[in-house]
């Protein structure tokens, strides 16, 4: 029963996280872990769990979708999907102890994305173009690390798709939706095929996200955007000290 307060709780400030400013898995994969799960299996339950919400964004924003720059949605697509396959196979190739020691860094890289995603795509979108064909590269590579991982996965990719689509960013949300939930899906049907998701606390870790996203939804609309970038900020940041701590030092 404590374990399923626990999960359920941390799906509740996953999915607000998700809804506000992104990084819910920072709370919900930490959860898992200390619930007892598997370093591995907390992933895949995680990314189970939070596939719903990331899908009804997704929906949200299907009036949006169109091609970026010169790449046509479809070719996005396919690579995102092919991309996520490949990612989720990984995954679950990977021993406990070698994801155990890679977490650190995964998080790492997401939370540098979260903190200084935006920045770093403008600054290399004041300097650099990149060729429609090398987007579906990076695109493809971006569903791996979406299918294997995923924190901060469409922050990358709207700083990557800076470089080819001048566009307002903000109108390059519906097809990040799409690509992330579409990198989801395929890792999502294959974890399950694979028998790797603790069910029990996945479905309380779902619920409580579900409640979390639509509450998040609400309190995103009166909180100061400011601080609720500083507060996911501060979040993650401690979470990722903390495993580089238990990981290396304890």
């Amino acid at each position: 029963m404590n374990t399923m307060i626990l999960t359920f709780a941390a799906g509740t400030v996953a999915g607000a996280m998700n809804a506000l400013a992104g990084g819910g898995s920072f709370v919900s994969l930490p959860a898992l872990i200390a619930a007892g799960v598997p370093p591995v299996q907390a992933n895949t339950s995680s990314t189970v769990a939070l596939f719903p919400g990331g899908l009804a964004s997704a929906w949200a924003y299907r009036d949006g979708l169109g091609p970026v720059g010169a790449v046509p949605l479809r070719a996005l697509l396919a690579a995102t999907l092919c991309g996520g396959l490949v990612g989720a196979v990984l995954l679950l190739r990977t021993s406990s102890g070698a994801f155990t020691a890679v977490l650190p860094w995964l998080l790492l890289v997401a939370s540098i994305a979260l903190a200084f995603g935006r920045r770093i795509g403008e600054a290399l979108r004041a300097r650099w173009r990149i060729h429609a064909r090398a987007v579906l590269a990076v695109q493809f590579a971006l569903g791996v690390y979406g299918g294997y991982f995923g924190g901060a996965v469409g922050i990358m990719m709207i700083a990557m798709w800076g470089l080819l689509d001048n566009r307002d960013l903000k109108l390059l949300n519906a097809p990040r939706t799409l690509l992330v939930s579409a990198a989801n899906t395929v890792a999502v049907l294959a974890f399950i095929a694979a028998g790797a998701v603790r069910w029990p606390e996945t479905l309380a870790l779902l619920a409580g996200a579900t409640l979390g996203g639509y509450g998040g939804a609400h309190i995103g609309r009166r909180a100061p955007p400011g601080v609720i970038r500083a507060v996911t900020l501060c979040a993650t940041t401690a979470i990722t000290v903390a495993f580089f701590v238990k990981t290396y030092f304890v």
